[in-house]
Parts: structure tokens; sequence; C-alpha cells
């Protein structure tokens, strides 16, 4: 199963963010099943990363763990299942024949 963890950030986020990066970076690199991540831009509101797992456990263990979330830099998260069903990745991928 995917399921993405969505940051909504804080309006000052990308200035505040380098005190904390390395932090966050490793963290991410060495959580369990985090596939992809990273911040929408253009505005930079939201950031995402992408779990593969069982359950949702682990992004919520990462959201709890996460230097921008403990430090004001996320001001609400959220995990929800993504049933993805089409692309290389597909968790449950459809079959058309």
């Amino acid at each position: 199963m995917h399921f993405l963890l969505i940051y909504d950030l804080s309006p000052d986020y990308l200035e505040r963010r380098g005190a904390f990066r390395a932090e966050h970076l490793k963290l991410a690199s060495q959580a369990q099943g985090v596939l992809l991540g990273g911040a929408l831009g253009e505005p930079t509101d939201r950031a995402l990363l992408l779990f593969e797992g069982d359950s949702p456990d682990e992004a919520k263990r990462f959201a709890n763990a996460d230097p921008y979330v403990r430090n004001g830099l996320v001001k609400r998260w959220e995990v929800r299942p993504w049933t993805t069903v089409v692309g290389k990745y597909a968790a449950t991928p459809v079959r058309l024949e």
C-alpha cells in the first residue's frame, strides 16, 4: 500500500528550513518505506512524502519525529492512504485486457 504524508507549510518555511534541513533529510533517508518526498513549488505551501508499507504507522512516526514539525515549519499534517492503480510503481495495478 501507499500512503501520502501531507504537510501544510508555514508561510516562512523557505526562510527557516535551512536550520533544520540536514536533520530532516537524514531522518527521511533513514525512514522505512519512504519512496519520494519534497515540497510543492510556486507557491511552496505544501510538501508530500510517499510511503510504502502495510500501515500508515511509519509515516506518522516520521512526522512526529520530523524537526520541521517539531519546530513549527509544518502548520498541520495528515497521512492519507493512496490507492495507486497505474504506473510502474502502482501498489494495486489494474490490468486492462
